[in-house]
């Protein structure tokens, strides 16, 4: 086990070091790392003297990796290949099989992360990741008695059973980023003082800093001049053959397309014929400036992709039918009861709904003003609150319990 100061009074102990707080992540479909990321830089800002690790939940599960030595492929692999090719269809068959074979597997899980907790000795950890909760909170419940378990939702709503709230696990604190979330907590049991509302997702710093200081000449030097509105079209971090078919019926409208890391999807993208300006990007760091520099979205209702965009300002398009995933369902219904946006039952009809938006770009505009997402603010004092009711309760540090 590593080291730690010296056994005193609890108090004294806990404040002469930082916690360490850990961050439990997977790479499925980009969001929960990004989410992650968010968080870390989140509690920087935030001045919070603590010791942030991030843990991929699949480097602890599968140690050797002997699934990527018998596959030839990360775990996350397949799901997000599919992505990367449309086929989400069935997906919410194969959740159930997924959430079957972990709980057939529960024990194992929990013995292998409890081992984990225990040579790691975290003050309080935080999952990002759905499906596995039950086993987190159980693991450190056994391996990490009185250390705080919290969930941070990175979907604005839940899609149960056994997704984000597992109210069979006593001590799981869960972090709600919309009304929905926490109506679903409250119905499914949870103490009242372990449901903690915020104001959104948790985005990175970079989604809340302020306007670029030129943005006719910054979408001048990428070639969108004048003022027709620009599109800027987003399947996730895996992007998604969707957006060829988008582009095609999109020929005379001006376009930002992010594939993020489907390099193939990019080139078939840039050899389209198109009569308006397009810009075709790869992986970027520097999603929100194009973001800004946009003027409506187009997408899947994820709730990341949603949630940057409506903090951008960028009025979204987006579908739900047989090929939405489970856990973006509720992501159309946001945008339509909020009024921000346009749901479709699919993009055959995505040019007569673009002519729409931009006919009434204004009052859509508008009502994306009126969202105020705060919650990289919200989410780091919601842990500092849970870790400081957890020392006050007299929990065993772990710096006492690794003496």
């Amino acid at each position: 086990m590593p080291e730690r100061a010296a056994p005193g009074p609890l108090a004294a102990g806990a404040a002469a070091r930082p916690a360490v707080v850990e961050l439990v992540y997977f790479n499925a479909g980009g969001g929960h790392r990004a989410s992650a990321l968010a968080l870390q830089a989140a509690i920087a800002r935030a001045g919070l003297p603590w010791t942030v690790r991030l843990t991929h939940l699949f480097e602890v599960l599968d140690p050797t990796a002997r699934f990527q030595q018998w596959t030839g492929m990360e775990p996350e692999d397949l799901y997000n290949r599919r992505l990367a090719r449309g086929w989400t269809l069935g997906l919410a068959q194969e959740l159930r099989v997924l959430q079957g074979m972990i709980r057939w597997s529960h024990r194992a899980l929990v013995r292998r992360l409890a081992t984990h907790w225990q040579q790691a000795a975290p003050d309080l950890v935080v999952s990002l990741v759905p499906n596995f909760n039950r086993a987190l909170g159980d693991s450190v419940a056994t391996a990490l008695p009185g250390v705080p378990f919290v969930t941070v939702m990175t979907d604005l709503a839940d899609c149960p059973p056994h997704f984000w709230i597992e109210p069979g696990v006593a001590g799981q604190h869960i972090v709600c980023g919309s009304p929905r979330a926490v109506a679903q907590a409250r119905a499914a049991g949870c103490a009242e003082g372990r449901i903690h509302a915020t104001s959104g997702m948790v985005l990175s710093p970079a989604f809340h800093e302020p306007p670029a200081q030129d943005r006719a000449a910054e979408r001048a030097a990428l070639g969108f001049a004048g003022e027709q509105p620009v599109g800027l079209v987003l399947f996730g971090g895996e992007g998604s053959r969707a957006m060829l078919g988008i582009a095609r019926r999109l020929a005379d409208t001006p376009l930002i397309l992010a594939c993020g890391r489907n390099a193939a999807l990019a080139g078939a993208l840039r050899a389209l014929p198109a009569r308006a300006p397009r810009l075709v990007l790869e992986y970027t760091r520097e999603l929100p400036r194009y973001m800004r520099l946009a003027d409506f979205f187009i997408g899947k209702p994820g709730s990341g992709s949603l949630s940057e965009a409506v903090q951008m300002g960028l009025p979204p398009i987006v579908t739900r039918n047989r090929w939405t995933m489970p856990q973006e369902r509720y992501g159309a219904e946001w945008v339509q009861a909020g009024g921000l946006g346009l749901v479709l039952p699919g993009f055959a009809e995505v040019a007569r709904a673009v002519q729409a938006l931009q006919r009434d770009l204004p009052r859509f505009q508008a009502a994306v003003r009126r969202q105020h997402n705060r919650a990289a603010f919200e989410v780091p004092g919601v842990l500092a609150g849970i870790l400081a009711q957890a020392r006050a309760a007299g929990t065993p540090a772990t710096w006492l319990r690794a003496a």
